[in-house]
């Protein structure tokens, strides 16, 4: 598969580095020099440019690409390189900080694939190791699974259950949960899963969309 990675930074680095060690083609949309540099050293395609122009993502190949993922620091340039590459057929991922409101988040869930929070996923990290956690075990798997966020809807069969004890297809698995306006963190034993709830899950990619049904209440998909 093809993907286009704007920005390589932490985020964008390591993403691009995950899916290139899997064998697929990554071009990297980069502006800071020193970066467009680091990139091209290990390896990567790189077009040097302002990845919420159009121009820079066609030459990009946003006509020929599968998915592109908006990794910058900068909402306004994710937003912009996600709406664009939408028209041009591409699967589309967001990065958003930690300061993300509620209803920015539905502004921008209806018009993107994926939203993303890395600072969050890295705080669940750090609580879990503070309580004697083993959170490198997720950090390892993630170059074979997805990571994924899901809305509980009101109806979803999983609500009133124990999170750590919600069975899903295959070995995906919950990893975080948040209610609703509130940050992502490791569901404690006790905690139960409410209508508005988030969930993160970690699963096989091509599991993805079942799981999705499961924890939604939508059926079995073909």
């Amino acid at each position: 598969m093809k993907f286009i990675i704007v920005g390589f930074g932490r985020i964008g680095m390591r993403t691009a580095r995950t899916l290139q060690n899997e064998g697929h083609d990554v071009v990297v949309i980069e502006l800071d020099d020193e970066r467009v540099e680091r990139a091209t050293d290990e390896g990567f395609v790189v077009v040097e440019g302002d990845g919420s122009t159009e121009e820079v993502l066609v030459e990009a190949g946003a006509d020929e690409a599968d998915a592109l993922g908006a990794l910058t620091g900068d909402l306004n340039t994710n937003f912009s390189a996600c709406i664009i590459a939408d028209a041009h057929g591409c699967r589309t991922v967001l990065r958003v900080n930690e300061d993300f409101s509620q209803q920015l988040y539905e502004r921008y869930t209806d018009t993107v694939d994926e939203v993303i929070y890395p600072e969050r996923l890295g705080a669940a990290g750090a609580k879990t190791a503070l309580l004697g956690g083993d959170f490198e075990v997720i950090a390892d798997l993630t170059e074979q699974l997805s990571v994924a966020g899901v809305d509980i809807p009101e109806g979803s069969p999983v609500i009133g259950e124990r999170v750590i004890e919600v069975s899903l297809p295959g070995e995906a698995r919950i990893y975080a949960h948040g209610r609703e306006d509130e940050s992502m963190t490791i569901p404690l034993p006790q905690t139960r899963i409410e209508a508005g709830d988030s969930v993160a899950v970690l699963t096989d990619p091509e599991l993805l969309a079942d799981v999705r049904a499961t924890l939604r209440g939508e059926g079995a998909l073909a």
